[in-house]
């Protein structure tokens, strides 16, 4: 809009503008010409009363001429000494005498504008061949001109500003019409970017070119949208196919534990520790793979306090405790309860003996706070990723997946999930759920 009106603006003035200053000149010449008219009748009159030494006539002529048209007239002997003169002379005839004394007549005047001048200046030499036997000074107003210069200015600026006027609804449809589809892929990035993988732009408005890249960029959105899919599908599939061949495992594997010697049970115990640790990463798989698909998150909301007392004995076991603020009736989204779920476990996990969790919500803000070793600022900003785990907990057990799901799960109900530092040391998981 800024490039369309500005160049807009820059063609209507190339247009007016020539336009009133050729209409000031031509007037101005008009005018020129109408009162050298009148100079040159006054100069031959004043030639004349010269040479039959009778005024009488001229000082008639130039009184009458004076009254009617509001104008100043002087007529000078060729020494410049003043002869006869009617009407208010107020301008400055030096340089206008000296050039009709030199034999030459006004040829130009200053250009008429509304501003001014208010009156202009002729000179006109009065004699015959080249013998000059007078002068004759004729200062004019100027009022009709500049009224007429007025006029068709104002004509000029009206028309422009509503040229403008045009221009610019025209130039704005112009511009909304080449950036719909433009603004339509910006609100589908968005959309996908928020996890509406089934988004699209609706091309049929604005240029072809970008009518085609909005085809293209639906149709790689099915593409990746179909590629995630599938791969969500075979994490789901693989996971489930897995959970039945693992449990046939561990049982065939407790099954050997009666006939083992004494010198296999520390390998049997390893083996079955590796065995729940694949167990638990399987089932975790699964529980990612739901989640980004939206299975079981219909938007259905739960009390939080019921949940939270169900881990107080876990956390009574570990020696931990555990703070809530929350009020029996306080309702959440199902996504949130299981992200309380998720951070509840990994604070039992690493907060040690006497430790203290709290867990509040407030003003639609879910916080879990506990006074653990926490995590660096580096950690924090890498702990939402899959499968990541801090080099100082690789003895705690776990799939480096559970903040990952917490991650899908608050993305998936349209909430905002963070991790802060506590003070003076701890780890807060902030949940900001949508108004």
């Amino acid at each position: 809009m800024v490039t369309f009106t500005t160049l807009i603006v820059f063609l209507v003035a190339a247009l007016a503008v020539p336009l009133g200053l050729a209409y000031a000149s031509h007037r101005t010449n008009r005018l020129l010409l109408d009162r050298r008219a009148d100079a040159t009748r006054f100069a031959e009159l004043a030639d004349q009363a010269a040479r039959d030494d009778d005024h009488t006539g001229l000082i008639a002529e130039i009184n009458r001429y004076a009254e009617l048209y509001g104008a100043a007239v002087r007529v000078r002997d060729r020494d410049g000494s003043l002869r006869l003169s009617a009407g208010s002379f107020e301008s400055d005839d030096r340089d206008a005498l000296r050039l009709a004394l030199s034999g030459r007549t006004t040829e130009d005047l200053p250009t008429i504008s509304p501003f001014g001048p208010d009156t202009v200046l002729l000179a006109e030499p009065a004699g015959r061949d080249a013998q000059i036997s007078g002068v004759v000074l004729l200062q004019a107003p100027t009022d009709q001109a500049r009224l007429d210069v007025s006029l068709v200015w104002g004509a000029l600026a009206l028309g422009a500003v509503v040229a403008l006027a045009y221009s610019v609804l025209a130039a704005r449809r112009l511009a909304r019409w080449i950036l719909r589809p433009v603004t339509e892929l910006d609100r589908t990035t968005q959309a996908i970017a928020q996890g509406r993988l089934d988004a699209r732009a609706h091309p049929g408005v604005g240029p072809s070119e970008l009518r085609r890249l909005e085809e293209r960029f639906n149709a790689m959105a099915d593409a990746v949208a179909g590629a995630m899919e599938r791969q969500r599908a075979f994490v789901a599939d693989a996971s489930h196919e897995l959970r039945t061949p693992l449990t046939v495992l561990g049982l065939r594997l407790e099954n050997l534990e009666p006939h083992l010697h004494g010198e296999g049970t520390a390998e049997f115990e390893e083996a079955m520790a590796e065995l729940d640790r694949l167990a638990l990463l399987v089932e975790d798989l699964l529980t990612l793979a739901k989640v980004e698909a939206g299975a079981g998150l219909e938007g259905r909301s739960v009390e939080l306090a019921p949940r939270l007392r169900a881990w107080r004995e876990v956390y009574a076991a570990a020696g931990v405790h555990l703070l809530t603020d929350i009020s029996e009736t306080s309702a959440v989204p199902e996504a949130a309860a299981r992200i309380a779920d998720i951070a509840l476990d990994n604070a039992q996990k690493f907060v040690p003996e006497g430790g203290t969790v709290t867990v509040t919500l407030e003003d639609g803000v879910l916080r879990i706070t506990d006074d653990g070793p926490g995590l660096s600022e580096e950690e924090r900003a890498e702990a939402l990723g899959r499968f990541w785990r801090s080099g100082a907990h690789a003895n705690v057990p776990g799939s480096g997946l559970g903040l990952a799901i917490a991650a899908e799960l608050a993305r998936s109900c349209g909430a905002t999930l963070s991790l802060l530092p506590a003070v003076p040391h701890g780890l807060v998981v902030e949940l900001r759920l949508p108004a």
